[in-house]
């Protein structure tokens, strides 16, 4: 699967996401950069098939296919659009996320799957309380639960705090697995990053330029 944002942008009278453009594609973890609280959500709805541009296209696999992206694509911690309630417990979200899989759900059945996962003694803690790793890592094990995923857009992990490297490994851990991540931070991740993913304070300014590892939203 090979994502294709180009040169997209959101207005609705505003400026709220200006001229980006990005690719993210299966087996690879690819670094976004949106800047402010509503950029990175518009941004990742966008990516994911959720929201029509105003300017630009975005393809998968060469087509534009809303429906297709939606199904293929999920749509992952993004602020008061997919992200967990905060005071919901651990095992609350788990069990809704396997219901909404297809899969047998339940306070025991999540126990169960968060055991799996090395998180049993997180069951009860609300899910604002789980370090950034554990929240990340098991918001997007449950994502790829539903059998059409394909990709994940992880939106503002490095809101969470925490060493970005930590949520990017996670993100590239699950491109090794063969699903085609997009993690949208912010400026500061990416100077964080630079030496890790190859991005660095030199990415080009310019929001039309193809960006093979990251995107640009100046």
């Amino acid at each position: 699967m090979r994502v294709q944002l180009d040169v997209v942008g959101k207005a609705e009278g505003k400026d709220v996401l200006p001229a980006t453009t990005l690719v993210f594609e299966t087996g690879r973890a690819t670094l976004g950069f949106a800047e402010t609280e509503q950029r990175p959500s518009v941004l990742g709805l966008l990516a994911s098939g959720r929201m029509r541009p105003d300017s630009g296209r975005v393809l998968i696999d060469g087509e534009v296919d809303r429906a297709q992206m939606r199904r293929r694509i999920a749509l992952v911690d993004a602020p008061d659009i997919s992200a967990p309630e905060p005071n919901v417990a651990v095992s609350g979200v788990v069990g809704e996320e396997l219901m909404f899989a297809g899969r047998r759900a339940g306070r025991s059945r999540a126990r169960k799957w968060l055991g799996r996962l090395g998180m049993a003694d997180a069951a009860r803690l609300p899910v604002s309380n789980l370090d950034p790793a554990r929240r990340i890592r098991m918001l997007c094990e449950l994502a790829v639960l539903r059998g059409d995923v394909e990709g994940l857009v992880v939106v503002s992990p490095d809101r969470h705090g925490g060493d970005p490297r930590v949520w990017w490994g996670l993100g590239s851990d699950f491109a090794d697995r063969g699903y085609a991540v997009l993690m949208i931070a912010g400026e500061a991740s990416r100077l964080v990053l630079g030496p890790v993913t190859g991005v660095g304070p030199d990415v080009p300014a310019d929001p039309t330029a193809e960006l093979p590892v990251e995107g640009t939203a100046p």
